[in-house]
Parts: structure tokens; sequence; C-alpha cells
């Protein structure tokens, strides 16, 4: 029994199926949010491959691949709870908060926040247990980029 937990610990084949578990559920969540007002247009998909790649260190190629993916399944859309439950059980706060800030910064991308878009990125941050103070925070942060 420790010899196989040992060997589930050490394999790298199990790190690798949980980073692309990350990559699928961060492009899921992301399509999710930017596909919140009924449409994605192209600043959104280009904010998304962005920001997987420089804030969350994700193979380009895979981003594409994924994303183009996670596009055509736009409308079968999963319940937060399912993205919230791998999130909080595989990511630290600073990273939740990242999320949160990038999620915005996806949402203004377009121009414009329509109130479904604030709704869910509202009920994903208390579902993160990120405090409205430190959710508001991130907000601030994504204006000030999108204003730049």
């Amino acid at each position: 029994m420790i010899n196989l937990l040992k060997n589930i610990l050490s394999n790298p084949s199990v790190t690798e199926d949980n980073n692309n578990k990350n990559l699928e559920l961060l492009c899921g969540l992301m399509i999710e949010a930017a596909y919140t007002d009924g449409q994605i247009d192209a600043n959104e998909l280009n904010k998304i491959k962005l920001s997987l790649v420089n804030v969350f260190a994700e193979d380009p190629k895979e981003v594409n691949l994924v994303l183009e993916e996670a596009i055509k399944n736009k409308n079968n859309a999963k319940s937060l709870h399912y993205y919230t439950s791998f999130i909080n059980k595989n990511f630290d706060q600073d990273k939740k908060l990242l999320l949160i800030e990038t999620l915005w910064e996806i949402v203004l991308s377009d121009g414009e926040i329509h109130d479904f878009e604030s709704n869910l990125l509202r009920r994903l941050a208390g579902l993160l247990y990120i405090s409205d103070v430190n959710a508001g925070n991130a907000r601030k942060r994504a204006l000030d980029k999108n204003q730049n």
C-alpha cells in the first residue's frame, strides 16, 4: 500500500494529468465568464490566450488546443461547483485571487460589464472563499489594467 502511494505521488504522469486538468478548468471557466453575456468576441479570446500563457504559464500549443475544445463545448457549461471544487483543492489563495483578477480582465476586455458577468464573478469569489474586499480589489486592478 505504501509503495502504491509512493508510485502515485512520484509518478510524473499524475502531475501531467493534474496540469492538463488545470488548463481544461481554467479554459472552461474563462470561456464561461466571457460567454456569460451571450457572446465571445476576439478581444476576449485574445485575453484568455494571453492570460493562460503569460499569467498561468501554460504551453501556447496546449492552450490553443484546449481553448478550441472549450469553445466547442461552451453550450455544455459545467456547474460552478465543478470548477470551484477543483480550484479550492489545488490553488492557494494568491492563485485564486489572480484567477478572479484575470476573469475580470477578460470580462472587461470587450469594453463593457454585463450584469450577468458581474454576478458570475461575485458568486465565484464567494465559492472560492475570497473576501468581498479582496474580490473588489481584484476588480479595481483589472479596471486599472484595462484603462491603460
